[in-house]
């Protein structure tokens, strides 16, 4: 033990050194704080219950809902989205100072969401396909494959924004956060289609992207709007919840007639609000915390590889789930009915085993979130360029 704490202290000094001085690492810590959240939200709040040998898919949340204070705390897709939008204004500006093209920029921002997509769709195009094969229900295959694919949504509509910048990055907030509360009147208090609910996918994810590109333009550099904006959102969001008729969950839950996530609704554009401010307010303790080696070295191993927990984060929970099968018996927490206190205790315990399932298709996968390259300069560019050095492996955190 002493020794592996020797070890990673060396480690963590060498990232801490190899980091550039002017590196805001506050925002590292918000983006590797979002994508945990939402890995241990989807552990915590998504459940596979064995029936008849196959696997269907539940959630606590349906069986006790006294639990929606949870998806509060796990859903951090707003915080996720604030950061692409502060990284992705700062990062197109950059590139134009440097003579980088639009489509240089654009296309290392998207490949480094892409790359790591190819895998998980191929590996599990043959899992699909050997468990029908293997004589696996339809339903169980369907339910496996579901929970796999939900997440890459949020990958479209993220990729969409950042190839986008250019036109949003200076569109205030209040334009699309207008949309969603339009189209959440005419959804449910004038009977509108289901489907126009969907433009609140774009909308909705926008609110906190011009939030985030805002802030590159030191919209937040005074406290005052950063709780401004944590004060207004909490206060929406208990609004309609409590009188707007508006679910408490922050996530979609089995069988509720309304979902704030799927597609987002006004209550989940103002919880968003509060999350955004909440994120803006904690930056500078954050700053503090990762002057800390062995801190910053931990969040900028998972920015490294932050594509990859996100994509491989269910397999890992499946893959444990499906090798419990092999138990005669219905294990507590990962195949029983989520609907009581003990299945939550026992569910926690399992997180360190799903843990251990995701470290390994970490090491196995993460190879395709490594950058292949650096976008070229333009010819001007290229010709008043001056030579500089390799980087270290600290400065190619992800700035998707």
């Amino acid at each position: 033990m002493v020794e592996f704490r020797a070890r990673w202290s060396t480690l963590a000094a060498g990232i801490d050194a190899a980091t550039p001085a002017d590196r805001d690492r506050a925002v590292d810590a918000l983006r590797a704080f979002a994508i945990l959240g939402v890995v241990l939200g989807h552990w915590l709040v998504t459940a596979l219950t064995a029936r008849d040998g196959g696997l269907s898919t539940t959630s606590p949340l349906a069986h006790m809902p006294w639990l929606a204070p949870v998806s509060w705390v796990f859903q951090t897709l707003s915080v996720f989205f604030l950061v692409g939008g502060h990284v992705a204004a700062r990062g197109y500006a950059s590139a134009r100072e440097r003579g980088l093209s639009y489509g240089a920029w654009a296309g290392q921002r998207l490949g480094r969401l892409f790359r790591p997509v190819a895998a998980v769709l191929v590996l599990w195009t043959v899992v699909a396909v050997g468990m029908l094969i293997g004589g696996a229900e339809f339903a169980t295959v369907r339910s496996l494959v579901k929970l796999v694919l939900s997440p890459l949504w949020f990958l479209l509509v993220f990729a969409a924004l950042t190839a986008a910048t250019p036109l949003v990055a200076r569109l205030s907030p209040l334009w699309p956060l207008a949309v969603v509360a339009a189209v959440d009147v005419w959804r449910f208090g004038l009977a509108g289609p289901e489907w126009i609910g969907w433009v609140n996918v774009a909308a909705g994810w926008l609110v906190p992207f011009t939030l985030g590109s805002a802030w590159s333009r030191g919209a937040f550099a005074r406290r005052d709007r950063a709780l401004l904006l944590l004060g207004a959102g909490v206060l929406a969001t208990a609004a309609l919840i409590l009188w707007g008729g508006y679910p408490a969950s922050m996530v979609g839950v089995p069988g509720a007639a309304v979902s704030n996530l799927n597609p987002p609704t006004l209550a989940a554009a103002a919880f968003g609000l509060a999350q955004c401010g909440l994120a803006l307010l904690v930056r500078d303790p954050l700053a503090r915390a990762m002057r800390r080696p062995t801190a910053w070295a931990k969040v900028a191993l998972v920015n490294l590889s932050a594509m990859t927990v996100f994509l491989w984060h269910q397999t890992a929970m499946m893959a444990v789930t499906a090798l419990g099968l092999l138990v005669s018996a219905d294990l507590p927490g990962l195949h029983t009915v989520p609907d009581s206190v003990g299945w939550i205790a026992a569910r926690l315990l399992w997180l360190p085993v799903f843990a251990a399932a995701l470290s390994l298709c970490w090491a196995a996968f993460r190879i395709h979130e490594q950058a292949t390259g650096r976008p070229r300069p333009s010819r001007t560019a290229r010709t008043a360029a001056v030579p500089r050095p390799r980087t270290a492996p600290a400065e190619e955190i992800s700035h998707v």
